[in-house]
């Protein structure tokens, strides 16, 4: 483990320093030693781990309070100047030890902060179940997602809206390159602090985007690291489409700044294609549809930018927002192959691959997680024949593709054991909330560590 205290070098204007809150009663559900390992912490005793991530004790040489950053955002198009960290904050920062990236340690369910507003600053347990399935999930598909660290179950009893209530509480502590989101950039430009922005540029740079010289002239700077994130923004993206994955809610503050998804609320993992599925029950517009989540990304980076103009002209930005769809084609294509185990196509391939996926899955109606499994790479000529006609010509493309493993591995011979639709994940959470039975759950965990470790075979 490797303690580091940034953040405090951006100064009091970035965050509150908050309290948290204190739980009567912590009962350990989840202690994910995969992450942990990353960060050295894999060797904790129970006591020390329920100490961290259960009564938050600072960490040597880290931060001595809990922050809750400052940002505001636009939800759902309208702009909101009084959101933050609402019930959560940055607890810890931490280097991870392979690359040496800084990691920070935020957290959910945590109590009030002075962003809190009139919400109780908790978090249901169905909630923490719930986003540990899909950033599970996620990183098994090698698409750029924070990582559940710790959840422990406290005794408190919420009441929700879009619960059955009262309802069991929790606490919940993720992995991410960065806490800081686009709304972070949008407050200080809402304030009219420029300077500001600048310092908030040069601590991205320096801690997140090595390759750009972060005491470079403001214009560079800013550019570069527009750049920067549209890249890691459209990967994301990408990874999300081939997934068949509906992130739900995708407001700006829901975009950080190393372009990792985070925050699973009413995220969905499509049955079939529907480019106008919603995941959230008060997406009556359908705004962040699956098929309009590129879209609400390219937004979110256009209101990135706006806090950039007093440094960069109008006319330099949006030439860079233009890279947007032509990297997210790129990396959807590449993602594309390597789901179904194949070796990239070239360049000049890249749209006619993403074209074909898109039409032939849309009009198979094909379980995506099915296709994915039973077609991935060292699939037979019969198996084409007998898929449903609309299907075989992103079949025949495939086939024409050289595997990316020397031999089909096993698991994709199984049956199929990974899938998080959504009549799966209720399944889940109904034999914990029923009967406290956490074994249904721990057997899908494994199954998708299970599928991960043959994808990255």
């Amino acid at each position: 483990m490797k303690p580091v205290a940034l953040h405090e070098m951006l100064g009091e204007n970035f965050f509150a320093r908050v309290t948290a809150a204190q739980f009567n009663s912590l009962t350990k559900r989840y202690r994910n030693q995969d992450a942990a390992k990353d960060v050295s912490l894999d060797t904790l005793s129970d006591e020390q781990w329920q100490s961290y991530f259960g009564a938050f004790t600072p960490f040597p040489d880290s931060f001595k309070t809990p922050l809750a950053l400052c940002y505001h955002g636009h939800q759902f198009g309208t702009y909101n100047p009084e959101i933050g960290d609402g019930r959560g904050f940055l607890y810890a920062q931490l280097r991870e030890d392979t690359t040496n990236r800084l990691l920070d340690l935020g957290t959910k369910g945590s109590g009030t902060t002075p962003f809190s507003r009139s919400g109780d600053g908790r978090l249901t347990l169905k909630g923490a179940v719930r986003e540990i399935l899909a950033s599970e999930y996620l990183n098994a598909l090698s698409v750029n997602s924070c990582k559940i660290l710790s959840v422990f179950e406290t005794e408190e009893q919420l009441h929700r809206n879009d619960e059955p209530s009262p309802t069991r509480a929790a606490v919940l502590v993720r992995l991410s390159h960065s806490h800081i989101r686009i709304g972070s950039f949008q407050r200080l430009a809402y304030l009219n602090q420029p300077q500001e922005i600048l310092t908030l540029a040069r601590y991205a740079a320096r801690y997140y985007y090595p390759d750009i010289d972060p005491e470079s002239p403001s214009e560079a700077l800013l550019l570069a690291l527009l750049e920067a994130i549209i890249i890691c923004v459209a990967e994301m993206v990408a990874g999300w489409m081939a997934s068949g994955f509906v992130h739900g809610v995708l407001n700006t503050d829901n975009f950080n700044l190393t372009g990792e998804s985070f925050d699973y609320g009413p995220w969905r993992f499509l049955d079939k294609m529907d480019f106008n599925f919603t995941a959230a029950y008060f997406d009556r517009e359908g705004r962040y549809a699956y098929g309009k989540q590129p879209e609400a990304a390219l937004w979110a980076l256009c209101r990135l930018a706006d806090c950039f103009t007093d440094f960069v002209s109008t006319e330099q930005l949006e030439k860079m927002l233009q890279k947007f769809y032509p990297a997210i084609q790129s990396a959807l294509s590449a993602k594309l192959c390597w789901r179904f185990g194949v070796a990239p196509v070239s360049s000049a391939k890249e749209a006619e691959l993403v074209s074909l996926f898109f039409s032939t899955t849309t009009n198979s109606k094909i379980n995506l997680d099915y296709l994915f499994h039973h077609f991935y790479a060292g699939f037979e000529a019969n198996q084409i024949l007998s898929a449903p006609e609309p299907l075989r010509p992103l079949l025949e493309a495939l086939k024409e593709l050289p595997a990316r493993q020397n031999k089909r591995p096993y698991y994709f011979d199984e049956p199929l054991e990974s899938s998080l639709v959504l009549g799966e994940t209720e399944r889940l959470w109904a034999a914990i909330s029923e009967s406290d039975d956490w074994s249904q759950f721990e057997k899908k965990i494994a199954a998708i560590k299970r599928y991960s470790a043959a994808l990255k075979a």
